[in-house]
């Protein structure tokens, strides 16, 4: 991997949800490329693993906790002097979360709470820890599906990166003249766990998603961690406020190719 290995040399970065999956990859980017790591999961052992092997700071979080939230945010602030770049990225795809005729208003809530309140909170919690510096990257995770239907519907997953996407726009011209960037992450399908698992339980569902494709493949985690190392850095330093897609061409396509 050709990495730029200074071009986040001295910043601080959160990563929430970064014990695997495009979590644990943007932290390996991340750190490759200067960046000092704390991770926020809520799976101790991996997420210290994690840590461990970048030379970062794990703190263990729920997020959908508010003062959990704020701990993990003050402790990367104390210990480090700085939160530059937060990449709030924690998300479940629940089995539960189905067509809105399936879907239970319980199932509803805890996807909108691990989706789209963390995300809320993230922001509401690091965004003044950046501004006592003036500038800072925030990037959310939201979806290709917070941008196009899909038939084979997760209705609360969608909604709640609908949301992410909204919000992210929304404060990052709020806060666009504080120095402070606000994006969001549009990933298409990616081989991550949770993707393997809902598949792996429907063929079916997975090949009927694979086949809008255009580059005729899923995405992988290493591809998602260059977009967000990407927007984390100077380099994306004119783009705030906007529907980052890494899609692998599935939101610009009519026909796929043969």
């Amino acid at each position: 991997m050709d990495v730029k290995a200074s071009r986040l040399e001295g910043r601080v970065a959160v990563v929430t949800g970064g014990a695997s999956g495009i979590g644990l990859a943007a932290v390996r980017r991340l750190a490759a490329e200067g960046a000092r790591v704390v991770i926020g999961d809520l799976d101790p052992a991996a997420g210290k693993a994690a840590a461990d092997e970048v030379g970062g700071l794990f703190v263990a979080v729920d997020v959908t906790d508010e003062a959990g939230v704020e701990n993990l945010f003050r402790q990367a602030y104390d210990t480090f002097g700085s939160v530059d770049i937060a990449f709030n990225n924690a998300g479940i795809s629940p089995p539960d979360d189905n067509s809105i005729l399936d879907t239970g208003l319980e199932a509803w809530r805890k996807v909108q709470e691990v989706n789209l309140t963390s995300v809320y909170l993230c922001c509401k919690a690091v965004i003044p820890y950046m501004q006592r510096h003036g500038k800072g990257s925030i990037i959310n995770t939201a979806s290709f599906v917070a941008v196009m239907g899909a038939a084979t519907s997760q209705i609360s997953y969608s909604a709640s990166k609908g949301g992410v996407l909204a919000m992210s726009r929304e404060l990052g011209v709020e806060f666009a003249r504080q120095g402070i960037r606000v994006n969001a992450l549009c990933p298409g399908p990616v081989n991550t766990p949770l993707l393997t698992e809902l598949f792996a339980k429907d063929p079916e569902r997975a090949q009927r998603r694979l086949v809008h494709v255009p580059m005729g493949r899923f995405g992988e985690p290493e591809e998602i961690a260059a977009a967000v190392a990407f927007l984390a850095s100077d380099d994306s330093s004119f783009i705030t406020a906007n529907t980052f897609l890494v899609d692998g061409g599935i939101s610009g396509a009519y026909v796929t190719p043969l």
